[in-house]
């Protein structure tokens, strides 16, 4: 049987349909979760690439904004738990709402990606039913073995149980959808229920090698951050999170450091991360963040002299002080681990962490870093006395942990991961 004859023009048109892909992302804090991957995908000019999300003054070339705004604030209700689901329903209309308009102006995404955490995905099958949906599936909640039980300085009343089970409400539903799912490590793949992971891809995230990298010379220089200067012939040591709070290990940090500083009078001490709270409860006795809980706690015990509270910095600063950080401090309890753990692991910085299972599925102990009770502060002086003590070690640690991150952690394999995980979801 002969070939069919494919005309010049008929085959040029599907080549540019191949090349041409269209890409959905929603995130309701633009660009979330997907900067690397949006900006390798926009790489390619024949992508086009649409992001729906709420208001934010971010933004990445080659990429189209579609913003919405939830049209009502969640009612006031005795149930807690009904907010946070309210809210995510709220959200799911708002988005499908932003949707059928971009499918009005003739706009069909060859695939979905977005987060099911805050309920946006839960309506988009209804308007695009036969396009594919890539959902991040960041934790499921449980009430025993994992963050709200771990800590007995703050037990969980038992009248607030039937909440923590209430949040997977939108986990359960996006499940439901019986779509495609990534996770970004085996720790919160294993939250979710064994009959749920199937559907769930583990795309291990990656970081800029290039960028994330030792600098051999740091501790050689003075280092300005601001309107402090980390001196050369001074031991830095570094606590970085996002906000500074118990789920990161704040108060255990604070409390290992009247010791830390009186046994090292050539220790100072660099704590980034804001006075919010992003996970778990807010302090007692009417104090407005967990900083000053803690200060007012310790008194004159720390030296604050040689305790530096930076509060949020830009980024390449932030990479400066782990080049330049003696012993970093990564605490968390069992939730997600941050990206600042990966970032210090690529800088080759000597790592104290908690031995919690976010952080083992990173740190190998005694090899890569120092694991270390969350909740034990003169466990956590410890481990960081050995590191600034013992030269030897310090060097192992930090040329490990840039090898882990090299063999796990580069962006580049990432990427390539992802990009081909989203071909085998979308077909293409």
């Amino acid at each position: 049987m002969n070939a069919p004859v494919i005309s010049q023009n008929r085959l040029q048109a599907e080549t540019q349909d191949e090349q041409n892909v269209r890409f959905l992302f929603i995130h309701q804090n633009f660009p979330g979760q997907f900067l690397h991957i949006i900006r390798h995908l926009g790489r390619n000019p024949e992508n086009e690439i649409v992001f729906i999300s709420e208001v934010n003054e971010s933004a990445i070339e080659n990429v189209r904004r579609v913003l919405y705004r939830i049209a009502r604030a969640p009612e006031v209700r005795s149930m807690p738990g009904l907010h946070e689901y309210e809210l995510g329903l709220l959200r799911a209309e708002a988005v499908a709402r932003a949707a059928r308009n971009l499918k009005a102006l003739g706009f069909t995404p060859d695939v979905i990606i977005g987060h099911h955490g805050w309920g946006e995905l839960l309506d988009i099958k209804d308007v695009y039913p036969n396009t594919p949906l890539l959902g991040y599936f960041e934790f499921f909640y449980h009430t025993k073995g994992y963050d709200v039980d771990f800590d007995p300085e703050f037990p969980l009343e038992a009248d607030l149980l039937p909440v923590v089970r209430q949040k997977n409400a939108v986990n359960l539903l996006a499940l439901n959808l019986n779509e495609h799912g990534q996770t970004p490590t085996d720790f919160q793949l294993k939250t979710y229920p064994s009959w749920a992971r199937p559907q769930i891809n583990l795309i291990r995230e990656g970081v800029n090698l290039k960028h994330c990298r030792p600098d051999p010379n740091a501790a050689r220089r003075p280092l300005e951050i601001n309107g402090h200067i980390f001196a050369p012939e001074k031991k830095l040591v570094t606590y970085v999170a996002r906000n500074l709070e118990p789920y990161r290990g704040f108060h255990s940090f604070m409390r290992a450091l009247p010791r830390l500083l009186a046994e090292r009078p050539d220790v100072e001490v660099a704590i980034v991360g804001g006075d919010s709270v992003s996970y778990g409860r807010l302090p007692g006795k009417g104090f407005p963040n967990w900083r000053e809980a803690l200060l007012a706690e310790l008194g004159g015990r720390l030296d604050l002299t040689r305790t530096h509270f930076l509060g949020q910095v830009t980024y390449p600063l932030y990479l400066k002080l782990l080049q330049r950080s003696d012993a970093h401090i990564y605490l968390t309890y069992p939730f997600v681990a941050s990206w600042s753990l990966r970032e210090a692991l690529a800088i080759g910085c000597p790592i104290v962490g908690s031995d919690t299972q976010p952080v083992r599925e990173f740190i190998k102990n005694g090899e890569t870093g120092l694991l270390t009770s969350c909740l034990d502060p003169d466990a956590i002086t410890g481990s960081i006395l050995q590191i600034l003590t013992d030269r030897e070690l310090s060097n192992k640690l930090s040329r490990n942990a840039r090898r882990e991150a090299e063999a796990h952690l580069d962006l580049d394999v990432y990427l390539n991961h992802y990009e081909r995980i989203i071909s085998d979801v979308a077909r293409f």
